[in-house]
């Protein structure tokens, strides 16, 4: 970083005598593009030649990243049409490329997870578990390698760069106890130590710079209310008894959880609270009421997600006007009034039916 704040790594030099933006050097211009809406990239690279290389060289998300400069979009899929992105700030939707998969993973249940400025979507194929990747430089979707234990329904989140997968099911059935990290960097899988008990229908998270995974199923019959706690640091697995006492039949989604300023939250499913986690105690305190109902499909079809600051619930609701999706934040920050959450319209996706497939949130 030289003295005006620009970076002179020599991977934002495009060979142009010609300056970014005329009469500022290019670190300073690089700084000043850095600060634009990732909305106003696909226009920034029609100008010319050599914004083109600019954005598709990955270099402004690098910049962004060293300058801390984050925004939160809402990637999601609630009908057959495919994935689109939200940009919360400027209300503005925008429909990401068809992905290139056959019919099998297209109409399969699906995961999602968003890492550094990628978007992973887990699924099966006709033969196999597959990964398709949507890259934000490259604009596009990428069969991306495999885990070396495919796998689904597993606990999973990400924390900056990285991602860990742990749990699930193998392609046989049987229930997992491993775990991976995905590095996006290098787009590689890493085993990690396995788990202390083997679950399916979990839900991962990262918190005070721990990896979690809490909830799901041992069997059919089984139902876990142990979390565990991994420590990167360490490399080691802490079981955590009774951490999630919300236990989930088979029939009910993984748990709907969310971190916000590494402070634990949870959607319970049959009385459609949120509640939040007392690291201390080991306990959850009720704080208030979801603005749509989680019950009425056992918490499918409905997300609960951190968004920067604030927790995100996206779900359908039935108008006047017809079907919609309509999210909901709630910032922690502000407390709670006269017993209740104060839920705000984060944003509305009219004529999308009602059930949301997948929902990842993505800070770049």
């Amino acid at each position: 970083m030289n003295s005006e704040g620009g970076v002179n790594d020599g991977r934002c030099r495009f060979g142009s005598s010609d300056s970014l933006l005329p009469g500022l050097v290019d670190d300073v211009a690089l700084n000043c593009l850095a600060l634009a809406s990732r909305s106003d990239y696909a226009s920034l690279s029609c100008i010319n030649t050599r914004f083109n290389d600019l954005v598709k060289s990955g270099c402004l998300y690098e910049l962004r990243k060293q300058l801390q400069i984050l925004e939160h979009w809402v990637y999601l899929v609630c009908d057959p049409r495919g994935w689109e992105a939200f940009d919360p700030v400027r209300k503005k939707w925008m429909t990401l490329p068809k992905m290139p998969c056959d019919e099998c993973f297209n109409h399969a249940d699906k995961e999602s997870l968003a890492v550094g400025n990628e978007l992973l979507v887990f699924g099966r194929e006709l033969l196999d578990f597959a990964i398709w990747k949507y890259s934000l430089v490259r604009r596009s979707w990428v069969k991306s390698p495999g885990m070396n234990r495919p796998r689904c329904l597993f606990g999973s989140s990400s924390l900056g760069s990285i991602a860990i997968v742990a749990g699930g099911s193998d392609r046989n059935g049987s229930v997992l106890q491993s775990a991976e990290l995905y590095d996006s960097s290098s787009g590689t899988w890493e085993m990690l130590p396995s788990m202390h008990t083997p679950r399916r229908l979990c839900s991962g998270f990262f918190m005070d710079g721990k990896f979690y995974v809490i909830g799901g199923m041992l069997n059919p019959t089984v139902s876990l209310t142990c979390g565990e706690e991994y420590d990167p640091h360490t490399r080691r697995w802490r079981k955590i008894d009774d951490m999630y006492p919300f236990a989930n039949r088979a029939t009910q989604a993984p748990p709907l959880v969310a971190v916000v300023n590494n402070q634990l939250y949870a959607v319970e499913h049959l009385t459609n609270m949120v509640k939040k986690y007392d690291k201390v105690k080991n306990t959850w305190d009720v704080l208030g009421r979801l603005p749509v109902r989680a019950d009425l499909a056992n918490g499918w079809g409905l997300a609960f997600k951190a968004c920067g600051e604030e927790l995100l619930v996206v779900g359908g609701q039935r108008g006047p006007e017809g079907e919609g999706i309509v999210l909901n934040s709630w910032s922690p920050e502000s407390g709670i009034k006269d017993g209740t959450l104060d839920w705000k319209v984060f944003g509305v996706k009219e004529h999308v039916g009602v059930f949301v497939f997948n929902c990842a949130i993505m800070g770049c």
